[in-house]
């Protein structure tokens, strides 16, 4: 994994995905099985140290019944 920087829009991204996900009642292994990626990767993308691909994002939003537009 490269090293980048962390941005504000990171951090908020990850804040309103682990807020839709409690909201949802999945637990990050919970979420992290139903669309077939590890806990460990939710928990990247929660702190805002990974960004999801745009299918990834998909299926993140569809596993929660969200628009994508809500989490950003």
């Amino acid at each position: 994994m490269e090293d980048r920087k962390i941005t504000k829009k990171d951090l908020l991204f990850g804040k309103r995905l682990q807020r839709a996900r409690k909201s949802a009642g999945f637990t990050q292994e919970k979420l992290a099985d139903k669309i077939r990626m590890s806990t460990t990767f939710i928990g990247l993308v929660e702190t805002g140290k990974r960004r999801p691909s745009m299918k990834t994002l998909q299926k993140i939003a569809s596993a929660l019944n969200v628009n994508i537009r809500e989490l950003f």
